[in-house]
């Protein structure tokens, strides 16, 4: 396994709270030590990392109203309020929400343009 860190972002998602639920039933019960569990959560994050980034080709635009911005440790955050999402595809509705967070991570490994 190489020294690339991968960003835990997902670990918040459905499946990544789901897999942490996972490993501590099993770290409570004895059938998984914690560094095991460390280990399946890295190797989670890379995994999760390089699928979207080879395989998901979806886009769509937004339009909304930005209230708030950071940057910190190469991390972008947008908060955005009012947002409209429309999909490039005729036949899907536009969908509207109130307020929306948006992380924006490098992607690029170090070294890379």
């Amino acid at each position: 396994m190489s020294d690339q860190h991968y960003y835990e972002l997902y670990r918040r998602s459905c499946i990544g709270v789901s897999l942490m639920d996972a490993l501590d039933d099993m770290i409570s019960k004895g059938r998984l030590t914690p560094q095991l569990a460390i280990k399946v959560l890295c190797n989670f994050d890379r995994g999760i990392a390089e699928v979207l980034a080879s395989k998901v080709k979806a886009n769509l635009s937004f339009k909304g109203h930005l209230d708030t911005y950071r940057f910190c440790d190469d991390v972008w955050t947008f908060l955005v309020t009012d947002v409209t999402f429309k999909f490039p595809q005729k036949d899907k509705p536009t969908v509207s929400t109130r307020k929306v967070k948006i992380v924006s991570c490098n992607s690029k490994k170090p070294g890379e343009q």
